[in-house]
């Protein structure tokens, strides 16, 4: 008998002057992308229900082109992520996922746009759903996606993440707007 063993994921710790975050990536892309202030036991939790009895392995090298992207970001210097992607989710999820890439740095969108754009209009709570199971947070910009009433509602990374995020990407485009 052999055993096949898999790959390991790939993670790393970005570390900017406001930002700290866990990323990890697999062979193919970018995997996971951790809330700011985030427990390394965030990236094992996630780790463990999307990838179980895969190792992970801290490679900074590996993951040093995506925390350069992301560092770019933060500083105002990329609007929009260039690097692969490893996303795994529903045909549901994917298209939801698909459809916030599409909103354009520095905009919002409310969850019924989203459902509308998806050609589900009254799927409103899947997509919100969808949304809340992001495993790229910042990379698929779910941050850009506000109720209906201009209101800021629930991310993983928390209201005050998101709140950040917008700010950030505001002042790079020196306003925005919907």
């Amino acid at each position: 008998m052999t055993i096949v063993q898999s790959p390991p994921l790939y993670w790393s710790q970005l570390q900017e002057p406001a930002w700290s975050l866990y990323l990890a990536a697999t062979e193919q892309g970018l995997a996971f992308v951790g809330s700011s202030g985030g427990s390394f036991e965030e990236l094992t939790a996630w780790a463990g229900q999307r990838f179980p009895g895969r190792l992970l392995a801290q490679d900074d090298r590996r993951l040093a082109p995506y925390a350069s992207e992301l560092a770019a970001y933060f500083r105002g210097e990329l609007q929009r992520f260039t690097l692969p992607f490893d996303l795994h989710g529903t045909p549901f999820q994917q298209d939801v996922w698909q459809a916030l890439c599409s909103i354009p740095f520095g905009q919002t969108r409310s969850y019924s746009d989203i459902a509308e754009s998806i050609g589900k209009p009254a799927a409103v709570r899947a997509v919100g759903t969808a949304i809340g199971a992001n495993p790229l947070l910042i990379t698929i910009p779910c941050h850009r996606v506000i109720g209906k009433n201009g209101a800021l509602t629930g991310y993983r990374g928390g209201l005050e993440m998101k709140m950040r995020l917008l700010e950030l990407e505001h002042a790079a485009l020196g306003g925005g707007g919907r």
